[in-house]
């Protein structure tokens, strides 16, 4: 399973006024494991950053000057995501930007050329109602140290989301129960299904439960009544 975290940054909000992309990271991901081989390049977007764009990501004009355009890197990019399902946060703004540049190199749009598209946006969202989920927020709930990002950067953030992902989705890396298939291995191999042992009952000695009951009546006279223990044990009863 080939997946790729990707982040850009851009020189404002809105690809149909004219802004571009300037930076594009992605870190792969196989069999839920990093495996090193990056994508990162910054791009010369031919235009000035807005200001607000500028304070964020910090990647001003003349640095960007000597860097190549996205037409020169369109093919490496293409090579690298081809097939691959794509873990993006707040995929439309990535995508939205992807789409007008890949446009301008008359190329198929961002999502005919991989599998599927996955928004932790949408998924922090559903799995966390009201909250805020951001990268930065999601960082300090699953416990992912960002101390070293003073200023945003499409690689530094991509490497941060694909461990909020992998933190988010923790115990969902297994269809063996659906399709028959082995756990996969911190190696990254997959693991044989084995039987599961036989489920042992042990039931309370007579010297557990006379203790327990001892308990209980001294519970049921400290409250001057029923305790919850005793209405629990007594429910059942007064259902059969």
């Amino acid at each position: 399973m080939r997946q790729i975290v990707l982040d850009t940054e851009t020189t404002g909000l809105n690809p149909r006024s004219g802004d571009r992309i300037i930076e594009i990271g992605c870190v792969e991901l196989v069999n839920r494991r990093l495996t090193g081989n990056n994508f990162h390049h910054y791009i010369n977007p031919e235009r000035d950053s807005e200001e607000g764009a500028l304070a964020v990501h910090g990647l001003t004009t003349e640095f960007l000057s000597d860097k190549p355009k996205f037409a020169e890197i369109a093919d490496e990019f293409r090579d690298y995501i081809a097939g691959a399902d794509v873990i993006i946060h707040n995929a439309p703004f990535d995508i939205g930007f992807l789409d007008a540049e890949l446009k301008r190199v008359n190329t198929p749009t961002f999502k005919e050329h991989v599998g599927e598209v996955i928004d932790t946006l949408v998924q922090a969202k559903e799995m966390h109602p009201g909250k805020r989920n951001s990268l930065d927020a999601l960082c300090d709930r699953y416990g992912i140290s960002n101390a070293h990002r003073a200023l945003h950067g499409a690689l530094l953030d991509a490497e941060l989301l694909a461990e909020v992902y992998l933190a988010m989705t923790r115990g969902q890396n297994s269809l063996s129960m659906d399709l028959g298939a082995g756990d996969v291995g911190s190696d990254g191999e997959v693991l044989e299904l084995v039987a599961i042992a036989p489920v042992q009952l042990q039931l309370a000695t007579e010297e557990e439960l006379a203790a327990h009951t001892a308990m209980v009546d001294s519970l049921d006279k400290q409250v001057k009544g029923q305790s919850v223990w005793r209405k629990l044990e007594a429910e059942p009863e007064a259902e059969s």
